[in-house]
């Protein structure tokens, strides 16, 4: 294969590889952003340390990693070998702080799971709680994935609310723990039709099973929805080095026969010209030489 097809292949390579490396990246950084910033799931209010120094480590690599495609696109355009080993270098690095926050996702996953738990707890300790809103979170949960308190509907026994009320029974619960309920601006429902508090309203069908299991699983999902992402980097990253590996080599061939190729051509014309000149002169036989009817002219002068 000639020397520039094969540049220009490796070239389009390069760019189909960064384009899906780019893509990567910024799903990324849109998790970490999930992560972090926003307050309509879980993960927001959780006081992990661990899981914040995942989120921090996703939106560094998911930067990092856009910056890197640039820097790869213009070197393999460019043609640019201090690009490509800069290229070459952070593929290195990114692959493994990747490997970091892997490891560090998958052990911590277990104090995530725990940190949720007890956040779970606190809400329902302080329910309704209208000033930070983590209630509605906890509604949300409740009434989508149809489940009661962490294990069960006796979880809200703890609830402040209930215990300062002498006359409310274990039967009144979080609205958003009946498949259907009239309950006006209040909070609570109950199955009972004599309840006589008006600030309980009615609900029918109230979930009998925890959301303990529906978190784990969420969590899960989430989980290997990031560390997958992760691992479709790291393969990603083994063919782009593998690629800037090969093009950094056919650009140092291409620069060497540059170099050369004047010198070269001068030495073959020039060594072309001696092979001739030495042909002609001494193995080149005489006319008539070796024919025996054949008289030398200087032989009659003599």
């Amino acid at each position: 294969m000639k020397l520039e097809v094969k540049i220009e292949l490796l070239k389009f390579c390069s760019d189909v590889f960064n384009c899906i490396f780019l893509a990567l990246g910024l799903s990324l950084v849109g998790c970490a952003v999930w992560i972090l910033f926003d307050s309509g799931n879980f993960l927001n209010i959780l006081s992990s340390d661990e899981l914040k120094t995942v989120g921090v480590g996703l939106l560094m690599i998911g930067g990092v990693v856009m910056a890197v495609s640039i820097v790869g696109c213009l070197g393999a355009h460019s043609e640019n070998r201090f690009l490509l080993l800069v290229y070459m270098i952070f593929i290195i690095v990114l692959t493994l702080g990747q490997l970091f926050i892997t490891l560090l996702l998958l052990i911590s996953s277990v104090k995530i799971a725990e940190a949720l738990e007890n956040v779970v707890n606190q809400i329902i300790r302080e329910y309704p709680d209208a000033e930070n809103g983590q209630d509605k979170l906890l509604d949300n949960v409740q009434h989508y994935a149809q489940c009661c308190g962490l294990t069960g509907p006796s979880d809200w026994l703890q609830n402040s609310f209930i215990n300062s009320t002498q006359n409310l029974t274990s039967d009144v619960l979080p609205c958003s723990c009946f498949d259907s309920y009239h309950s006006g601006n209040s909070s609570w429902c109950s199955g009972l039709m004599n309840i006589t508090d008006l600030s309980v309203g009615h609900g029918n069908n109230s979930y009998t099973v925890g959301c303990k299991t529906k978190l784990g699983d969420w969590l899960t999902k989430n989980g290997l929805t990031i560390i997958g992402m992760d691992i479709s980097l790291i393969f990603v990253q083994v063919v782009q080095f593998t690629v800037a590996v090969y093009l950094y080599q056919a650009f140092s061939k291409k620069a060497s026969l540059k170099r050369t190729s004047p010198q070269s051509d001068h030495n073959e014309n020039l060594d072309y010209g001696e092979d001739n000149y030495a042909y002609t002169d001494s193995e080149q036989p005489a006319p008539y030489q070796d024919d025996p009817n054949y008289v030398d002219p200087n032989h009659y002068h003599n």
